[in-house]
């Protein structure tokens, strides 16, 4: 049976614990409403102009790099979206995996990969291991600004028009954190560039059972079809980095509440078993106590009589 003062050292830290990780749900809790409408309100224009974007690609026989890149070129970019800050969860972990996991089957497959971090976890855990990064990014990974997808954006648009004797990139590919509902959040792997043509997914005129195959071509490009994709191609990157940093946002603030209210539980459960612990400890002293008085006096009324 442990010492009575180490159950009560034991109990008041994880008391204080208990507060820590309590304080750190309810602060989850006040940004998780926000967080997620910011990444649910971006959504539609992401998605719009990748709509758009598939319906060019569908429409049109393009040889500009937003479809199509030397296919000898064999490097490859991969932004990494992990957090600034622990208390997470698998959150950071898990993006981790992934990243591996897609640079395992890039290498397998003959390609050259380069890695973006974004995140001070991330950047921590590669340093550590002494990897290669081409460029890095910290700060508000659990609100991330306009201008943090800007710099994200065009350091890897610069990274992808370069030509390959340059040191560009054939492919980029992000590896995030869907939000689907505040219980369930998904790692992601999304290639950006080239565009991938999905059938059937694209509405056309508002008729979400037609798709861009199945009508004409519409399209007239002033001045020019070189021109007019040069414009989109920035913003198409920079729209679908912005969404992924706003959701990747919302599942960190929703994992680090899961984890808190997790942790907080267990703190309790840990102080009511340590409590008993000092029940039972403080009962076998009172005990032990009890019989050596009770065996004193036995041996005094032996020695009398």
């Amino acid at each position: 049976m442990g010492s009575q003062l180490a159950f009560k050292s034991r109990i008041a830290s994880t008391a204080s614990l208990e507060k820590i990780f309590n304080a750190q749900e309810m602060i989850a809790s006040s940004h998780i409403a926000r967080a997620r409408k910011v990444a649910m309100d971006s959504k539609p224009y992401a998605d719009a102009i990748f709509d758009a974007v598939q319906a060019v690609v569908a429409h049109a026989h393009i040889t500009h790099p937003i479809v199509r890149k030397e296919e000898n070129n064999p490097r490859v970019a991969v932004l990494a979206l992990t957090s600034d800050r622990g208390m997470a969860g698998a959150y950071t972990s898990s993006i981790i995996r992934e990243t591996e996991s897609l640079l395992a089957r890039l290498d397998a497959a003959g390609r050259r990969p380069e890695l973006y971090v974004y995140g001070r976890r991330g950047v921590t855990y590669y340093k550590y291991r002494n990897r290669d990064v081409a460029r890095t990014w910290e700060g508000d990974t659990d609100k991330p600004g306009v201008e943090i997808a800007d710099a994200i954006s065009n350091a890897l648009m610069d990274a992808y028009m370069k030509p390959a004797d340059e040191g560009g990139v054939s492919e980029l590919y992000i590896v995030y954190t869907e939000f689907i509902n505040m219980v369930v959040q998904k790692v992601r792997v999304l290639r950006m560039l080239p565009v991938e043509l999905v059938p059937g997914e694209t509405a056309v005129g508002g008729d979400p059972g037609a798709s861009v195959q199945d009508v004409s071509p519409l399209y007239m490009f002033e001045p020019s079809l070189q021109e007019v994709l040069d414009v989109v191609l920035p913003k198409y990157i920079r729209s679908r980095i912005h969404e992924c940093l706003l959701e990747a946002a919302a599942s960190e603030t929703a994992s680090r509440q899961n984890a808190m209210h997790t942790a907080t539980d267990n703190a309790r459960k840990l102080i009511e078993d340590l409590t008993r612990k000092l029940n039972a400890s403080r009962q076998a002293s009172i005990t032990q106590e009890l019989t050596e008085i009770i065996g004193s006096a036995d041996a005094l009324n032996t020695e009398e009589e």
